[in-house]
């Protein structure tokens, strides 16, 4: 299996890619800074690292290029790459703010990473998949409460409209072979998108870890096919159980 992991660098998209190169897939995963990326990658077995912005299409042709040339070819494409409300609100755990105190260019920034950015990682690689004959997204969410939370502006509609593109992106893509997944971690992970003054140990955060059972899966021969599915990692033991008893 050979995987495009963006923003792959730490936080949930190192989680899945080190879980995914562990189980020996080829995986490519991305970052804003190229030396970064390869840096990160260096530390994982058969991975490569790669320049990509999410927000500019050139960045992103480049990018998917190089990393399907390095792969030679991708089978899986995971939509990570995000940014939180902590860059628009340092505090926003303890102090949000209403919607009405954000600044547009932070609002700006937010939905061009989180919603603009899967279109476009999307839009240049399912081309390929379809002409390689099939291909697999996994497009990364969070809780539905943390889309409409208060103070959650503009963090949550970015990824309530990407979660919906995903569905929509699902319906497009239905009998061509490409599937179309969301996975979500089921709760606050600790990750660099938590505030630093609630970022710590003991608090019921859950670890970035838990996403690497159900993306291997994802990843593997037993999900070949599954589309359109929501999965939530934290309670993924049992969605399988359901899931398999659904067959």
């Amino acid at each position: 299996m050979k995987v495009l992991v963006t923003g792959g660098t730490s936080g949930l998209g190192l989680a899945m890619a080190s879980a995914l190169a562990a189980t020996g897939a080829s995986v490519a995963l991305t970052g804003r800074s190229g030396e970064r990326a390869e840096a990160v990658a260096a530390g994982l077995p058969g991975a490569t690292g790669v320049e990509m912005d999410v927000r500019d299409e050139s960045s992103v042709a480049r990018a998917v290029d190089r990393a399907w040339s390095r792969l030679g070819g991708i089978d899986m494409l995971v939509n990570n790459a995000g940014i939180g409300m902590r860059t628009v609100n340092p505090r926003f755990m303890t102090q949000p703010q209403g919607f009405w105190e954000v600044p547009p260019d932070a609002f700006r920034a937010v939905i061009d990473t989180n919603l603009t950015g899967y279109f476009l990682v999307a839009r240049e690689i399912t081309p390929r998949m379809l002409a390689s004959g099939g291909g697999r997204i996994v497009n990364i969410s969070i809780n539905h409460s943390t889309m409409r939370r208060a103070g959650f502006v503009p963090y949550g509609p970015s990824r309530a409209g990407s979660e919906a593109m995903s569905r929509i992106m699902a319906a497009d893509l239905r009998g061509t072979g490409v599937t179309v997944n969301l996975l979500l971690p089921g709760g606050a992970t600790l990750t660099g998108m938590l505030p630093q003054d609630v970022a710590t140990e003991g608090q019921g955060f859950l670890d970035p870890a838990v996403m690497g059972p159900p993306i291997v899966w994802l990843a593997s021969d037993d999900a070949a096919g599954v589309h359109d599915e929501r999965i939530v990692a934290a309670e993924f033991e049992q969605w399988l159980r359901d899931w398999e008893s659904r067959r």
